[in-house]
Formats: C-alpha cells, structure tokens, sequence
C-alpha cells in the first residue's frame, strides 16, 4: 500500500540547503581579510592589531635567529644540522616584515664573530638579551626545541584575532617552528 502524498506540500528552500548556504557564507566572510583587503584602521589610530601581531612575530623570530646564532657559536659542530633550521629561522623574520640582525650566510665563522661583538657592546644598547647556551651539545640542542616548541605554540594563540593572509602566514610559520623542535628532538635520539 503506497503512502499517501504529503497534505502540504513544501515550498521554498530546506532546511538543508539554508543551513548548507549559512554556513559557506560563514566560511567565505572568514577567509576574507575584510574592508577590500586592506587590513587598515584610521589613519590617525596608530598601528592595527595585523601590523601589531607581525611585528610581534618578526621580534620573536629575531630572537630565536639570535638564539640560534648563539649555540652555533658555542657548538660549532653542529653547524651542518643547525644551517638549515637558522636559514628558515631567517626567511620567517624576512617574511614578517623584520630586518635580520647581522645577515649571515656562513654560520661558524661569523657565529664566533657576531658573538665577540655582542659580548664586547654595552648591556645597554643591546636590543636582545644575552643567550646562555649549555655547553652540552645535547641540552643546547633541547634548549633550542624548547624555544621552538613554546614560539609555535604562542603563534597558534595569536591566530585568533588574525584576518586571512597574516593567520596564515602566522599558521605556516608556526607549522615550521613545531617541525624544526621536532627535527631537534629526534635527532638527537
């Protein structure tokens, strides 16, 4: 026995299809960087929460850049594992619009140079504060996971209030950041 057709018989969209609708509008207002891309305030406002969060970003790179410099310094053996990871430590302070502090290219001549110069400067103009590295190669090299390990996970905080490109380039840097702990931890094992 066939059933019988519906007393009323709907019109207009489903349910489905407005939820579907609802949230694809969602997920394309998300990735969107809003008012047509520019990610600017006022002009008179100072600097927007984007350009705070990159800078941010860029400083914090420097700062494993340096201390990345400081344990080749300390460690020159460990130039051929370390090259790698410090030359992406670099591009990432590049990428978030931050100068590199003493752009190198070969890491062990001029690790024993850039860290006679910064102990030789005044405690005063140095804008980074001094790197203590272990002299066990090891515990430098778990140090330097730490300090990769605790940036990334302080990147993936600050993705939330990111719009669009900065989150993900924020998100990519902080993907390369827990890889290269990773590179650091396994290896020694």
């Amino acid at each position: 026995m066939p059933f019988p057709p519906p007393v009323r018989t709907l019109s207009g969209p489903r349910r489905r299809i407005l939820l579907a609708s609802a949230a694809g509008a969602a997920l394309m207002a998300g990735c969107s960087s809003g008012e047509g891309g520019s990610g600017k305030e006022k002009p008179g406002a100072g600097p927007s929460a984007q350009e705070r969060a990159r800078a941010r970003a860029a400083s914090d790179s420097a700062g494993l850049l340096a201390r990345y410099d400081a344990v080749l310094a300390v460690h020159p053996a460990l130039t051929a594992r370390l090259a790698p990871l410090r030359a992406e430590v670099a591009r990432h302070v590049t990428a978030f619009g931050g100068a590199e502090r003493g752009a190198r290219t070969s890491a062990p001549a001029s690790a024993s140079a850039s860290a006679s110069a910064s102990a030789s400067a005044s405690p005063g103009v140095s804008p980074a504060p001094a790197v203590v590295v272990p002299a066990n190669a090891k515990d430098a090299l778990a140090d330097l996971a730490g300090a990769e390990r605790a940036l990334s996970d302080l990147r993936v905080a600050a993705l939330v209030g990111l719009p669009g490109e900065p989150a993900r380039l924020l998100a990519s840097v902080a993907a390369s950041g827990a890889a290269h702990a990773y590179l650091l931890t396994e290896g020694a094992r």
